[in-house]
């Protein structure tokens, strides 16, 4: 099969979510059905703490998995399986909601605050499973040294290295890329997945293709077995992601995402009964 090439280009929008927390919104629902099992994908890239530190006080997930990974700064977190914790520089943290989890992140001033959080779909038959919480830590995270470039094995697997993490539910490959200028990287992908490239810093290209690969968007790959990515003027570093689709209908209501809206309403009446979550009590008034 060819290499893969672009498909659909998404640009990041600027956003404020949570308490106030500025950041750029790639993915959403807009682009559920073509980016299938990904939901959605907000990058933060900030200097200034004012832009974070209000945080995401506590809130409601059903349905889903959460993935963050940070590449500077640092974030708290609180959950109410009593998980807690702060992640630092090229740390992340998998949760699976499941059934349902209550739990705030609150990012903490940093000389820079960089990363990622994706969301992955839960597949109907799995919606419902037990929570967890899995912290990552950066010494756990293998790396392959390959010529003109370093790849951060961070979950699924790569050149038979794997990562720190695997998909429970959704086999998932999140791969962070450090390219040289000029330098040349290609990967097999499976063809049966979705896959996708977000780039955070410098500038690159795919082969046989005038465009640059930019900042701040999101690029959909198509067809393929492999794909491959030419480093530009400066060193570049990218995200490349894959996982598999599941092909099923979604009901995405804020922060709960099941498959029909019926089930979307009963986690809503879930949590105005107090039948969502039992005994919990947020620490940060």
């Amino acid at each position: 099969m060819p290499l893969r090439t672009v498909v659909q280009d998404v640009t990041g929008r600027p956003t404020v979510d949570g308490a106030g927390v500025r950041l750029v919104r790639v993915l959403g629902s807009p682009t559920v059905k073509t980016f299938d099992p990904f939901l959605m994908l907000d990058a933060f890239d900030s200097l200034n703490p004012d832009d974070y530190t209000k945080g995401f006080p506590t809130h409601p997930h059903r349905g889903i998995e959460t993935f963050t990974y940070l590449v500077n700064g640092a974030i708290e977190h609180k959950d109410s399986l009593g998980n807690q914790g702060v992640i630092g520089d090229g740390d992340c943290q998998w949760m699976t909601a499941g059934g349902g989890i209550l739990h705030q992140e609150m990012p903490l001033a940093s000389p820079r605050m960089l990363g990622l959080q994706l969301w992955i779909n839960l597949p109907a038959k799995h919606k419902m499973v037990d929570p967890k919480y899995r912290d990552i830590t950066a010494p756990m995270i293998p790396h392959v040294t390959e010529d003109g470039a370093s790849v951060a094995v961070v979950a699924g697997r790569y050149n038979g290295v794997n990562g720190a993490a695997q998909g429970d539910y959704v086999d998932v490959r999140f791969l962070d890329v450090r390219l040289k200028p000029g330098a040349r990287w290609q990967v097999e992908t499976d063809p049966a997945h979705t896959v996708f490239v977000y780039v955070y810093e410098g500038d690159c290209v795919l082969p046989d293709s005038s465009e640059p690969i930019l900042l701040r968007h999101a690029y959909l790959l198509g067809d393929g077995d492999s794909v491959a990515f030419e480093g530009g003027d400066t060193e570049c570093r990218f995200v490349l992601v894959s996982g598999a689709p599941l092909h099923e209908p979604v009901a995405w209501g804020g922060p709960i995402v099941m498959n029909t809206d019926e089930e979307l309403m009963q986690a809503y009446f879930d949590i105005e009964e107090g039948r969502f979550i039992k005994n919990w009590v947020s620490p940060r008034k």
